[in-house]
């Protein structure tokens, strides 16, 4: 019996366009995520983990569309050729059933290790951007989420006793966001 072909997209940041990724390939499901691939924690992959079965074919444009790190790429890899299911890279031309040579599982440590190091560099490159944004007085830093009314009344309210779980989730901000506004610097 033939399996469907899933295919997994995933784009970092909203304002990517995902569905270059997998143009032209035929796949029967489509799974997007829009999320950082710096963890497993996304929601469509854990979807496609759940939906995969038996004999399906996983298709995705490249490696580091599934993991960045290589320890989750080869972890991801395992889980689903372990289930009897083939994961296909389209951009390596690359094919993955569980029974590979060991030629193809370097090929997979070797292009995972380039994903993963490729992350470390953007992460080196930010950081350096920012320094030199700081010391020529250019960096603003990220955008406030609440402005100063806002503030203001999350600090009422949470100094009136309301579970400031139930504040953040209001507010649409994380709790340590929230404890940050909370401390007892003046607003700016």
């Amino acid at each position: 019996m033939r399996g469907q072909r899933i295919g997994y997209v995933r784009a970092s940041s909203f304002d990517q366009n995902p569905e270059r990724q997998l143009d032209q390939v035929q796949v029967d499901k489509l799974f997007t995520d829009k999320a950082s691939g710096k963890d497993t924690q996304r929601p469509q992959l854990d979807a496609l983990l759940s939906f995969a079965r038996e004999g399906d074919t996983v298709v995705l444009h490249s490696m580091d569309r599934l993991a960045r790190n290589l320890d989750d790429l080869r972890r991801l890899v395992q889980t689903l050729t372990k289930r009897g299911i083939r994961i296909e890279f389209v951009k390596e031309s690359l094919s993955f059933t569980g029974e590979d040579s060991p030629m193809a599982n370097l090929l997979l440590s070797v292009m995972g290790a380039f994903a993963e190091f490729q992350r470390a560099l953007i992460g080196e490159r930010q950081r350096e951007g920012i320094a030199l944004d700081k010391q020529r007085g250019a960096y603003r830093g990220r955008k406030r989420a609440l402005v100063d009314n806002q503030v203001a009344e999350l600090r009422r309210r949470a100094g009136a006793g309301e579970p400031k779980a139930a504040l953040a989730r209001e507010f649409g901000i994380s709790r340590e966001t929230l404890y940050q506004y909370l401390k007892v610097a003046p607003i700016p």
